[in-house]
């Protein structure tokens, strides 16, 4: 990528506002960017391709007008690696089965199930206008009205992607809609997938990998590419877009030292690796497609930013969560970061995202040599010590001491062990606090597509085919840079594949996304799961690989586990495919949208189309 750090936040564009659920149908231009009198150059059309890049940031990890809560903690809560830790409200994303229907209010705190659906398909509408105007927009040759309309066709992509695997069958909009519309028509998750294969194919050779940091790759698209031929069956197909990102003479996995903290030996590649300032750097070049976030004193999008901190880390120091000496003190100072260091150094949390013991524990077994599991990358509870100043004269003999979860005649030292005890990746979550008193994490550049998932994206389409050796070479060259033990042949299975995404993947891929393409290709191929088990696509919601994958790991849903607030995590294999909000298929009265299996609405479904809605 090219070395200039571009702002994706053009004059004016921080008023355009996410529209409603069903907004969606009735698009109205805002401000003066109007496409009549923005999208009729290149220059013009550009801008709106930026513009997309900055909500690609937006609707999966900044928090939303509706909430403190970024839209990917759905994408975990629906996985085998998290839960919501929140415990002080009864509409927390807890009880699955109780509070995910289509007539629920399903944003916010209660997860942000219909959030993604309208921020999806805004962007939907934005990529289908600037297909539209190119046609006749003026360009100083043809090479600019190719590259637009290979950026619009990457983003329309990226997002039906993620439909697709969130909702399934859902409408299907290849034109720009000028005025407002109610009869449309849902279309076959495969006919959508193969429409954006093709989309992909032809234009991506359009793209270049010499664009300015934050925007689209070549390799980006390639990279989306491969995911689409996997969830298609299409194994070779997959294999050869990899190598197209794998061989391009331009990326590589970073594994030596590099960036702000280079030259400290306490720290390794792994931590270099996620450090906001290097993600953007020039000498990175296992980057394909990041989100740049510059923060802005005068900007007003958000009170902190990221908030990383806050959603992952455990509430270890709040009054609420109770941790105690084994002598019965207060282990802590919160709000107040000279008596309690920790609030600077890692942040404070509320741990809305709480992370299983399938996350913290089970994938990291293999080995100890592990650098994304090692101490200073990987933080645990008792790697901070009991720091109340008041403890030195209270309780002089914890004082400075590790925490302890237990006293030693076996009773809990922490009033919420869901909420605030629970381990996480300093690594990933030190993101600098540009306002002071927040602790939370601040304003970030983000990863999208980096190599290492290409790597693992054809190490899975060679365990498709039976090619384990070839596959196992893939994921070792993921291993190896976080110098964990090399993996034998007999150990690359698709579940390797999942455990090894969650090693590194953690908060950049969509995770429920991904369970979900996986169980469908087991539906569609009829292949057994590493448990010997097997699927079909007619009882693809009913009996399904997503959920037999998080019931194989689980140690909350399902379980009759119950959080401080008194809900039971509980979870169903229909959770497979979210509900479409009740709000978006009532207002469209000339057509039918239809509802998925196990929601209110399913009974009067009709034949999904083959095609794009016209």
């Amino acid at each position: 990528m090219k070395t200039k750090n571009i702002k994706l936040l053009m004059a004016g564009a921080a008023s355009i506002l996410f529209t409603g659920c069903s907004d969606w149908l009735d698009p109205k231009p805002l401000s003066f960017f109007t496409p009549e009198n923005t999208y009729n150059s290149y220059n013009g059309l550009k801008t709106g391709t930026d513009m997309l890049n900055r909500d690609v940031r937006y609707f999966d990890y900044y928090p939303t007008s509706f909430s403190a809560d970024p839209c990917i903690l759905s994408e975990y809560f629906f996985s085998e690696m998290a839960v919501n830790g929140r415990t002080d409200a009864g509409n927390t994303p807890v009880d699955l089965t109780a509070l995910i229907t289509p007539s629920a209010n399903l944003k916010g705190n209660n997860s942000q199930i219909n959030n993604y659906w309208t921020y999806l398909y805004k962007g939907i509408k934005d990529a289908n206008t600037l297909l539209t105007r190119s046609e006749t927009a003026e360009f100083e040759n043809e090479d600019q009205r190719k590259e637009i309309e290979a950026l619009a066709h990457f983003h329309r992509a990226f997002r039906y992607y993620r439909l697709v695997h969130q909702y399934g069958d859902v409408p299907f909009i290849v034109e720009e809609v000028t005025g407002p519309r109610y009869d449309f028509y849902s279309t076959k998750r495969e006919a959508i997938l193969r429409w954006l294969k093709n989309d992909l194919e032809t234009t991506a050779p359009y793209l270049s990998n010499d664009v300015n940091i934050g925007q689209v790759t070549q390799a980006a698209a390639y990279h989306l590419l491969a995911k689409i031929d996997l969830a298609l069956g299409e194994f070779d197909a997959a294999i050869e877009a990899c190598n197209k990102v794998i061989g391009d003479g331009v990326h590589h996995l970073m594994t030596e030292r590099f960036g702000v903290d280079k030259n400290d030996p306490t720290k390794n590649v792994v931590w270099d690796l996620h450090q906001s300032e290097n993600k953007h750097l020039p000498e990175n070049k296992e980057v394909l497609y990041l989100v740049l976030d510059n923060y802005d004193e005068t900007d007003a999008r958000s009170a902190t930013g990221l908030e990383i901190k806050r959603q992952i880390l455990p509430m270890y120091s709040a009054t609420t969560s109770n941790i105690k000496t084994p002598n019965g003190k207060k282990a802590f100072v919160d709000n107040d970061e000279k008596k309690n260091p920790y609030l600077l150094e890692y942040g404070r949390g509320i741990c809305t995202l709480r992370q299983t013991w399938y996350a913290t524990h089970m994938i990291w077994t293999l080995d100890n040599t592990d650098l994304r599991h090692a101490p200073g990358n990987w933080m645990r509870m008792e790697d901070l010590t009991y720091n109340n100043p008041a403890l030195a004269t209270e309780d002089p003999e914890w004082y400075g001491k590790p925490l302890q979860k237990y006293d030693s005649k076996g009773n809990l030292l922490v009033n919420d062990t869901i909420r605030a005890w629970s381990e996480w990746p300093h690594y990933k979550t030190n993101v600098a606090d540009q306002k002071a008193n927040n602790w939370r994490g601040g304003w970030a550049d983000w990863y999208i597509f980096r190599l290492a998932e290409t790597y693992l994206l054809r190490a899975e389409a060679y365990i498709w085919k039976g090619e384990t050796g070839a596959a196992t070479a893939d994921i070792n060259e993921v291993r190896r840079r976080a110098q964990a033990r090399e993996i034998s042949a007999s150990e690359a299975t698709i579940s390797m594949i999942l455990d090894e995404r969650a090693r590194e993947l953690f908060y950049e891929e969509p995770r429920k996304c991904e369970l979900t393409r996986i169980a469908y290709i087991y539906a569609q191929t009829g292949k057994a799961d590493d448990k010997g088990r097997t699927y079909s696509m007619d009882k693809f919601s009913q009996e399904n690989f997503f959920y037999n994958r998080i019931m194989d790991v689980t140690d909350f849903y399902n379980k009759g586990v119950k959080n401080a607030y008194g809900l039971t995590y509980t979870i169903q294999p229909y959770h497979v495919l979210w509900p479409i909000a009740e709000t978006t298929t009532s207002v469209n009265v000339q057509g039918h949208i239809n509802q998925n299996y196990g929601y209110d609405g399913y009974e009067d479904n009709v034949a999904p189309l083959d095609g794009p809605n016209k």
